[in-house]
């Protein structure tokens, strides 16, 4: 597969007829399909307002034009004597019309006057920048305390995440194939997130195949990992009734139950278990809304991903970005982006919550204390 950001057809044929004589050398004319250029350059670049902007590459100009730059390290390519190689802008803007839009690779590739190839080729080497250049900036925990208050202010303490994980449809892969089908019975690859009070990711884990346990992805997590040592969050404690509390994460039923993640209480609830999952669960929804949303700007996550297993966690990878960068700088998110991938999702439902493991004693107590204070306070 080519994967030079150019457009050509094969020199072979015109160089035997110009030396037959049957037509004049020209240099580089050969070169064509210039008419989407056109549209590229002197109707987007120029006379495209805000919202054609957000509707079609999911951001506005300016946005646009700054992630442009910050890629440009890796994407700038020299033009060549029988190439020119596309520009960085044009690079981004057809990853991103391909990653927010169900339209095939060809598709795109007419839109903007390429090759069918030279669009995977883009959407490839412009996840690989986004995760080479941005993501450890993008995606990352930021300021403690501002989260910590931002929960506080939702109802739950010393909270500085939500977890959950959602499965993205792929393509039936060649090999292993099985490994990939989850218990709704669809092809798919799992992505873990944490994300903060705003619905931004602060922490994400992508690749596991569908049929995977949630709770087995999360153990043989970086997150379990820097978790279960303190080393994620500062030390930094309060005091619940008669019992010390450290900063916590917020997960469902399927997660287990420790001194630093919080999970609801289930069976026959009493008023006090009850207000406690009611607490909880309205922080919760911040990761629920948060996939929503990634899902609605970057539709091809809903369109089984027509890629090698390789590179999918890359493509998904960037996307989390590109929703933190979006979410970060405030572009609206249109209400028929929702409606638009609740269509596309019909036929892909998200796995239900497994059975409640057993509870370690220490995180009983800080649960049991929590739920006390919330009647009492």
């Amino acid at each position: 597969m080519d994967t030079d950001f150019s457009q050509s057809t094969g020199p072979g044929n015109v160089g035997i007829m110009v030396l037959m004589g049957q037509v004049h050398a020209v240099e580089h004319q050969f070169w064509a399909r210039e008419t989407r250029t056109d549209w590229w350059d002197r109707i987007v670049l120029q006379i495209w307002d805000d919202s054609q902007w957000l509707r079609n590459v999911r951001m506005h100009k300016g946005t646009f034009m700054e992630l442009c730059d910050s890629l440009s390290p890796a994407l700038k390519h020299q033009n060549t004597k029988m190439r020119a190689a596309l520009t960085v802008h044009k690079q981004v803007a057809i990853a991103l019309w391909k990653l927010a839009m169900p339209d095939s690779y060809r598709s795109v590739g007419n839109q903007f006057g390429v090759g069918k190839s030279t669009v995977e080729a883009a959407v490839m080497q412009v996840a690989n920048a986004i995760k080479d250049l941005l993501i450890s900036r993008v995606v990352s925990l930021g300021n403690v305390q501002v989260i910590v208050d931002g929960f506080a202010a939702m109802g739950f303490p010393n909270c500085d995440g939500a977890i959950d994980r959602t499965h993205i449809p792929i393509l039936g892969p060649e090999h292993q194939a099985g490994e990939y089908i989850n218990r709704k019975g669809y092809f798919s690859i799992v992505l873990q997130a944490l994300v903060d009070h705003k619905g931004r990711f602060t922490n994400i884990n992508v690749g596991w195949p569908g049929k995977v346990h949630g709770a087995r992805i999360f153990r043989n997590s970086g997150l379990f990992q820097k978790l279960q040592e303190g080393t994620l969050f500062p030390d930094q404690k309060i005091t619940v009734g008669d019992v010390e509390m450290p900063i916590v994460i917020l997960g469902d039923p399927a997660y287990p139950l420790m001194p630093w993640l919080m999970k609801p209480y289930t069976g026959s609830l009493d008023s006090s278990q009850e207000l406690f999952n009611y607490r909880l669960s309205k922080c919760r929804m911040v990761v629920e809304c948060a996939f929503g949303r990634l899902k609605a700007r970057w539709r091809s996550l809903l369109t089984c991903l027509d890629l090698s297993k390789t590179n999918i966690p890359t493509v998904i990878t960037a996307c989390c970005a590109l929703h933190n960068i979006c979410e970060s700088k405030g572009e609206m998110f249109m209400e028929g982006w929702e409606v638009e991938a609740n269509r596309l999702a019909t036929g892909y439902a998200q796995q239900d919550t497994r059975v409640v493991r057993r509870a370690q004693e220490g995180a009983v107590h800080i649960r049991e204390a929590s739920k006390t204070s919330f009647m009492t306070g």
